[in-house]
């Protein structure tokens, strides 16, 4: 009974199968580097959005989603 699970162990060490890697061991740190490269280029590009429009003041009240731009001043900060 040993000797057959002896022979299994020797025919299971010699069915498996050693597979290589399709690329190099190096590339795959230099794929994710360049991606996170191209992930801050995006982000650093959009970073300046917000200057582009003249800043408007606040409304009082934080809630309100759609100020009423005629209230000639009563509601804004002075």
């Amino acid at each position: 009974m040993l000797n057959f699970y002896a022979d299994a162990a020797v025919l299971a060490g010699e069915a498996a199968v050693h597979n290589e890697l399709p690329l190099p061991a190096i590339v795959y740190p230099l794929i994710v580097g360049g991606f996170l490269l191209l992930l801050m280029i995006v982000t650093v590009s959009f970073s300046n959005l917000g200057h582009r429009h003249q800043a408007t003041r606040e409304h009082l009240d934080p809630h309100k989603q759609h100020p009423n731009k005629h209230d000639h001043g009563e509601a804004t900060r002075r």
